[in-house]
Formats: C-alpha cells, structure tokens, sequence
C-alpha cells in the first residue's frame, strides 16, 4: 500500500511534499479529489482575479494607450505600462501558487490536461490577459462535468475565439459580410473538430469544416458582456441552416450550441479523448484495452469526465511502474512542492519556464504541447532541469536528505539513487540529486 501511495503521488499528482505524510488509501485519496467544485475557485485570490471581460477592456485600454503614446511621439519602452500583461502575470502567479500548495493534485492535472487539450495560446492573437481567465472560466468548473458543457464553455470563450480568430468571422452572406466584403474564417470551425472533438476519425470532409465555422461566425466578443465577454452578432452570422456529418443545424446562435454538443458526444470523440487520457495519465503508447475502458466510461455517462477520471483510476495500467516523463510545468512544481515556494516576493514562474522549454500558456500549435517523452528528452532539456533543481536544492530546508528523498519518494526510491545521495559533498547536492534522479523525473 505504501508503494500505490507513492505511485499515486506521481502518476496522478503533482508530486509528494515534504510534510506532508503519503495518503493511506490511495485510489480512496484520488477519487475524493473528484467531488464537489472546484477548491481553487472558492478562494479570495482567484474569486479577486479579474474575469474575460475586464480582461478585454484591459487590451482595449492597452490598445488606447499604446495609440496616444505614439501619436505624442512619446517612446512605449519605459512609459508603457501593460494592464494585460500584468493580468496575465497575476493569473499565473495565482494559479501556479495553487498547484505548488494544492491539497488536490489529481484535479490539478486533470485542470492542466484539459487546458492543454483546449489550448489558447499567448503567440498569436493577443490572448494573453485572457489565458488565465480561460482556464478559470471554461476549464477548472468542467473537469469533472460533461464534456458537452466544457466544449461549450471553452469555444465561446473570447480566449479561444480571438485565438482561432473567430471573433472577426462574417458570414460571406450575412448582412455584413455583403456590405463589406468580409469573409468566413475558418480556425475554430477546423479545430474544434479535428482538435477538440471528433477527430479525424470521424473522416469529416472540407464542406464539413465549412459548414461548422458558418454556424460558428458571429461569435465574438465584447467588454461590456460579462462575465467572460461573449457576445453573438447576429448581423455578421451566416443564414440558413447547415450540414454537418450529414445531420443538419439551423441558423443562429442556437444552430452552433446544437453543432458543438452534436461533436461533443460523437462516438469518435469518445475515442479521441480516452486515447489521450491513458496517453497522459499511463504510458506514451496506450494499450487499446485501457482505451477502450475510458471511451466506454464516456459513452456510457454521455461523456462525464468525473466518471472517465475514475476509469483512469481503476485501469491495472495506471498501477503498473512509472514510465512517463514529466513535463517542464510538472517537474517545476514537484520540485517546488518538494521545498516551498519562496516566502518573500513573487516566483517567477514565467521566466523559469521559458527556460526550461514550456513558456507558461504559450504552446506553439492549437494542438498543445506534447505528451511524448522523447520530445522533453533533448540534451538541452536536461540540463535546464539540472541546472533548476541545483537553484532549488539550496533553499531545501533538509538536515538530512535521505530522509527527505525517502519522504518525497518513499519505495519509489532507487538504490543508486540514494547511494548517491548519502556520498554527496554536501546537503544542497544532495538534495540536487534527488531532482536529478530518473523515479523524480517520471510520473
């Protein structure tokens, strides 16, 4: 039982720490992570957070500011201040506190899973004050819903639609698109299916993909539609109904919620999603059996996850020895949940990341960042954990690193491991070498 405990730290957590004594009864422990909202959502920091549509008047009022300091031939570097880059500042702050001090791991990577399957990302768009709001808004309240309902919630957000440039999409044929000349974009009509839901496997074609971003155009946004910021312009929406999959959708703003909860709960969509679970979650080449088993869970919920997240936890799979690798985010945070956030002034998460390879929201492709080991494995990967967990070693507050390496990974730990550790020249070695060591690596 102690070795699930610790298994269940690391596959399905964020990492032991320190002080705090393994769970008891492992797949007890992750499962009661499942009830109830969200814990993050109910404090005061992320409740004081700002929502989608602060954040888009903070890029309006930037975009303002930027056009006067310009226009008085006044130089932006050192008179600029950016309220949307110190939004998204506040929001990782706020929520990577969270993962380094949060008592419910699983949900936590499971928060992270989704924000990743769903990805908005800082490099194109302008998205940046509304990243945070994103996962807040259209992630953290569905991890344990259905999944028609985060679909919803995450293709309506502004985040995504100025992402996948949806927000300046006319119908070609809609009262605007024949006034001006403005057309169809097609970004999120693609995405959402090929990403998001039914995948290729649903063998849709281009009239397909057509078809869904017309029933999505008019989906835009507005600061004064809190609180995400949404907002439908009927005038810029294509009339008449739609084909998709050979099921047809009517106009308006009905016709694209119809559409999104139609691919959301298609039978492929089912597949896609438990391939990528036991993908994350169990090992980079996932049996078909454990997929099979969450895409049955899926199906037979009508695609909770909280029931697929506890399919996961019963797979023998998941129970089998650790072979994943952690992700940049992930070994910053076990780390950090092994020696505490720093008690003065703010981490900055932003730049360590940079560095170690996964700039914070900010994947290169709308299909997020990947999951594979081999891809987080380089040379240069390595040594910028290396080089992080030394940094991080020195602020360990361990008298004795065995003890703590045995706290941290209990069985899990190595032989090698702690022969290395015990001949050290010193504590924050020591201690160095436990981050550096393969079983803290994997999850």
């Amino acid at each position: 039982m102690e070795e699930a405990a610790f298994h269940a730290l690391a596959r399905f957590g964020l990492g032991a720490r320190a002080a705090e004594a393994a769970p008891q009864e492992p797949r007890g422990w992750l499962a009661a992570q499942l009830e109830g909202p969200d814990p993050a959502l109910s404090t005061e920091r992320f409740r004081a957070l700002p929502n989608g549509a602060a954040a888009l008047a903070a890029i309006r009022e930037d975009a303002r500011e930027r056009k006067r300091l310009r226009a008085a031939g006044i130089p932006l570097k050192g008179y600029f201040k950016s309220k949307a880059f110190q939004f998204f500042l506040d929001d990782a702050r706020a929520q990577l506190d969270w993962a380094v001090a949060t008592p419910a791991p699983f949900r936590e990577r499971l928060v992270w899973f989704w924000a990743n399957h769903f990805t908005v990302s800082v490099r194109q768009g302008g998205v940046a004050a509304l990243a945070g709001a994103f996962v807040r808004e259209a992630i953290r309240p569905y991890v344990t819903a259905s999944f028609t309902e985060m679909v919803l919630a995450a293709e309506r957000h502004p985040a995504m639609l100025l992402y996948l440039s949806n927000a300046g999409s006319i119908g070609p044929d809609s009262r605007v698109g024949r006034r001006t000349g403005r057309g169809l974009n097609e970004n999120l009509g693609r995405e959402c299916m090929e990403l998001h839901t039914v995948g290729l496997g649903a063998h849709y074609r281009q009239a397909d993909v057509t078809s869904m971003a017309k029933l999505l155009t008019g989906w835009s946004v507005s600061p004064e539609r809190p609180p995400t910021g949404f907002l439908f312009r009927p005038w810029a929406h294509e009339p008449g109904p739609q084909t998709v999959l050979g099921r047809p959708f009517p106009a308006g703003e009905e016709g694209g919620i119809e559409a999104l909860g139609f691919l959301a709960t298609y039978p492929t969509t089912w597949q896609e999603l438990a391939r990528k679970l036991v993908r994350h979650f169990v090992t980079d080449d996932p049996p078909e059996r454990a997929v099979q088993k969450i895409a049955g869970a899926l199906a037979s919920s009508g695609g909770n996850l909280g029931a697929a997240a506890r399919a996961l936890i019963a797979l023998p799979e998941a129970w089998q020895p650790l072979t994943k690798l952690k992700t940049p985010l992930e070994y910053m945070v076990s780390v950090l949940r092994v020696v505490g956030r720093p008690g003065k002034g703010a981490f900055p998460y932003p730049a360590v990341l940079r560095k170690l390879g996964q700039p914070l929201w900010a994947a290169p492709l709308p299909n997020g960042w990947s999951d594979l080991a081999v891809d987080w494995a380089g040379s240069d990967a390595v040594l910028a954990r290396i080089g992080f967990g030394y940094g991080e070693a020195h602020r360990a507050e361990a008298e004795h690193p065995m003890e703590l390496a045995s706290a941290v990974l209990g069985p899990l730990l190595r032989p090698e491991t702690a022969s290395a550790i015990t001949r050290a020249g010193s504590r924050a070695e020591a201690v160095s070498l436990l981050f550096a060591a393969p079983e803290f690596q994997r999850r």
